[in-house]
């Protein structure tokens, strides 16, 4: 499902405009983008939790040369699905 299609759900279901729509799926997002930026974890109960997780400085191997390089750590974002939504697929 593409962010388009998921807007037209969403207006259909609750009744709203799709403009409308698209405002509060651009809303719901960009708050969750938000708070992940600053580092904090949003659960969404029955679905899941985003958070942020880091990924610690390794050591790696260059392909060409053979030769050790250390890879610097770095964060991303991570999903973990609630129970309710792990149990849809059960």
């Amino acid at each position: 499902m593409t962010k388009k299609e998921l807007v037209e759900r969403v207006a259909k279901k609750v009744g709203l405009t799709k403009r409308s729509a698209e405002s509060a799926v651009n809303a719901v997002f960009g708050n969750i983008k938000e708070a992940m930026v600053k580092g904090d974890k949003v659960v969404v109960t029955g679905f899941g939790t985003f958070k942020v997780r880091k990924r610690a400085s390794r050591t790696g191997r260059n392909p060409q040369t053979g030769s050790s390089i250390t890879i610097a750590g770095h964060k991303l974002p991570g999903f973990t699905a609630g129970k309710t939504l792990k149990r849809l697929f059960k």
